[in-house]
């Protein structure tokens, strides 16, 4: 059996089919001790970690659903050539992929692999090479930063860029592998790329527990050097069971850069999950109608049957990565925001465009928009640190409040003025609710804020049956970007389901995130944050 260490535990055992022999422990004892600690309970030790707990079984969710390069394949990469987001543009950085592994040894990825950045977390050891087997194939996303011009296979966005791969998905996840995958050796690798999630099916709330929530923060203040590990992901795949990619904690973190796509025809694909926590959105495929896009190649096949947010989340990475390329001072929040200036509408099909306080577009299917990462790589080359993180909480309920309707709160928020956490700009809103409600997804929640703009952080859910309600879980917004907080806020909760139902709103609180500076006035060279008044339908600036 094996046993992790952080640093007083009383241990039991319990081996059932829903966990693992696997045991994350906090103990405070030199590491000698440990090792005989373990000894003589007949574990192993694997080494220093941060928490306790049994390693339960669960589940990790696919989301499938310079000079020219050489390489034949290219003329089928449509997105990065008739409908590209400017990579070329930017071809004259270490990636890691957590998924089902990484062929290294393939042609197209051993001259730029990197095997300080492989590792198998289901066997604990080195060999991240994927299976291959009558009953099991291992081939969801990867080749980010494939070779060009070896006239072999496709090409990756970030050929100069190199990649190891962690497997995590190749059998049953633990709390402990999701720690350990997107922070395996942080101090090497600059940018995780993940393609997996909770189990999508649009009844599930489902979010980091302790283990990979600490990893994350660690990762962005101490990945990187301090600069911060940059993380992405895709947005989900349960858009036709109405997902809600804010119920999802791995993408609606605010550490996260989530991904979002769009087909060919600049309509939203029709497996994305919808939610104010998306960053930006890159083309994929759709369906076997429309053109999908290159996911693999196992010489000498190549397969361009791939359609799912994986890829966005991997192609964002690759864009990432030319951006550190660029500068790599860059800290995870100035990733964010390089992302999000040169994202544009660029006529991406939507009902629900808006243009937020500070005159940026924002979309709950794009985010902040299509990705251009010609113009992102030129303006991170010229871009300046944002001045520190800060953090403003405001309990905005004292008491609870009954729900049989609809509620509507109101409330002036000061963003902590005339202290050391005021915020002028803001970044990341979260609004944490514990709310019990008869039928969950009958619930839509909306915030506005001072200047207008409205986040639906909850949709509603027709499948989403569930009683259990929300317990202190943190909703997630980005549509406020660098809009100044100071003024009325309101939430509104809103019954639109058929049932008859009723609950409690025992706890909101507002915690807002930003930054001191005005962003607003900020201009990166001659170039000026890029504002639309007012949006059409199609994404179109028209004022």
């Amino acid at each position: 059996m094996k046993l992790l260490w952080f640093g007083p535990a009383v241990l039991g055992l319990c081996i059932a089919c829903a966990t693992t022999n696997s045991w994350a422990v906090h103990l405070n004892a030199p590491p000698e001790h440990v090792e005989r600690f373990a000894g003589k309970l007949g574990f192993h030790s694997l080494g220093k970690v941060f928490w306790f707990a049994q390693q339960s079984k669960k589940t990790g969710m696919r989301r499938d659903p310079a000079s020219q390069p050489n390489d034949p394949p290219l003329t089928k990469q449509w997105n990065l050539r008739t409908f590209d987001p400017n990579v070329r543009a930017t071809w004259a950085v270490l990636v890691s992929i957590t998924d089902d592994g990484m062929e290294e040894s393939h042609l197209d990825l051993e001259e730029n692999d990197d095997p300080q950045t492989s590792y198998n977390m289901n066997s604990n050891d080195p060999n991240s090479e994927p299976r291959y087997t009558p009953m099991k194939v291992n081939w969801h996303v990867g080749g980010v930063t494939s070779v060009a011009s070896n006239r072999a296979c496709a090409v990756g966005v970030a050929y100069q860029a190199t990649n190891g791969g962690i497997q995590m998905l190749d059998s049953h996840v633990t709390d402990l592998a999701k720690a350990k995958s997107p922070s395996f050796n942080q101090q090497h690798t600059d940018i995780c790329s993940a393609g997996w999630a909770p189990e999508d099916n649009g009844r599930i709330v489902k979010g980091p527990s302790t283990l990979p929530y600490e990893a994350s923060i660690r990762g962005v203040s101490r990945g990187r050097g301090d600069l911060g590990s940059i993380y992405v992901w895709g947005c989900g795949n349960s858009g036709t069971s109405h997902g809600n990619c804010d119920l999802d904690g791995y993408s609606s973190s605010i550490q996260t850069l989530s991904v979002s796509s769009t087909t060919e025809s600049r309509k939203s694909a029709f497996y994305i999950e919808l939610c104010a926590a998306i960053l930006t959105a890159v083309y994929s495929g759709s369906s076997l109608h429309r053109r999908t896009v290159v996911r693999h190649c196992r010489l000498p096949v190549l397969h361009t049957s791939y359609v799912g947010t994986s890829a966005p989340a991997h192609l964002v990475a690759s864009i990432t990565a030319l951006v550190l390329e660029a500068n790599p001072a860059l800290t995870w929040r100035d990733g964010q925001h390089t992302t999000i200036q040169p994202s544009r509408p660029s006529h991406l099909r939507s009902d629900d465009w808006q243009t937020n306080g500070a005159g940026r577009p924002v979309s709950h299917y794009y985010g902040h928009g299509r990705l251009d990462a010609g113009k992102l790589v030129h303006l991170a080359r010229k871009w300046t640190a944002v001045h520190p993180q800060r953090k403003c909480m405001s309990d905005v309920i004292t008491r609870p409040l009954e729900l049989h309707g609809n509620l509507i709160l109101k409330w002036n928020e000061t963003a902590c003025l005339r202290t050391r956490n005021w915020i002028r700009s803001l970044e990341h809103i979260r609004a944490r609710l514990t709310l019990t409600y008869t039928r969950h997804g009958d619930l839509s929640i909306v915030l506005i804020s001072p200047l207008g703009a409205q986040s639906t952080l909850v949709t509603i859910r027709h499948s989403d049956a569930s009683t259990k309600g929300y317990s202190d879980w943190a909703l997630t917004s980005f549509h406020s970007w660098n809009e100044d907080p100071t003024g009325e806020w309101t939430l509104q909760i809103e019954k639109r389901g058929y049932w008859p139902t009723s609950g409690i709103l025992s706890k909101f609180q507002l915690e807002l995130y930003g930054t001191r500076e005005c962003m607003r006035a900020r201009r990166v060279g001659r170039t000026p944050v890029w504002k639309c008044l007012i949006l059409s339908s199609n994404g179109s600036c028209t004022g």
